[in-house]
């Protein structure tokens, strides 16, 4: 009886499955590729937004909502073999990898640069570029199974919030 318990809880958490759509409040991303800015959604509202980069052409960096699943501090950059923490890693001081297209977070992430004057522009293979104190700060924000929407829009963050499932719509009633 307690093992069936134990499986109907795991079927009806809210952590199961991973990546399910969030309700509003749990803490979301959104990186807008037309304006270069990520956005963080947290208790249904933009918390904070930063400049990034992204691919340098717009395929690179690939649209969709998905799910963070790796977390590295001082990543290991191995295309060029490349030590974390090294000054010549172009990764930075932190990696937050998600899940896009059947990845395993470890080929698509926001990573911080060796390179700040890098961000804002389209230059990256398809990761999402920040400034090192800015990945930093949102590293230890972010947890594991959390949401980001990668997406090229004209909607401003609480726009897309909305649509999402980030954020509540106001109404009329509760401006």
């Amino acid at each position: 009886m307690k093992s069936l318990f134990l499986s109907i809880l795991l079927i009806v958490s809210p952590i199961w499955p991973l990546g399910e759509n969030p309700l509003v409040g749990d803490p979301y991303l959104i990186v807008n590729k037309r304006t270069n800015e990520l956005a963080y959604i947290v208790s249904g509202e933009v918390k904070q937004t930063f400049d990034v980069a992204t691919g340098k052409m717009d395929s690179l960096t690939p649209e969709g909502e998905y799910t963070i699943t790796v977390k590295a501090v001082e990543p290991y950059y191995r295309k060029d073999n490349i030590e974390g923490g090294s000054k010549d890693n172009p990764l930075g001081t932190r990696w937050i990898g998600f899940d896009a297209e059947g990845t395993d977070g470890r080929i698509y992430g926001i990573h911080g640069t060796n390179n700040p004057a890098s961000v804002g522009q389209y230059l990256t293979s398809g990761c999402v570029r920040m400034n090192n104190g800015d990945v930093e700060i949102l590293f230890e924000e972010v947890p594991l199974g959390m949401k980001v929407l990668i997406t090229t829009s004209e909607k401003s963050f609480q726009e897309l919030g909305i649509e999402f499932g980030a954020i509540a719509e106001k109404t009329q009633d509760n401006n």
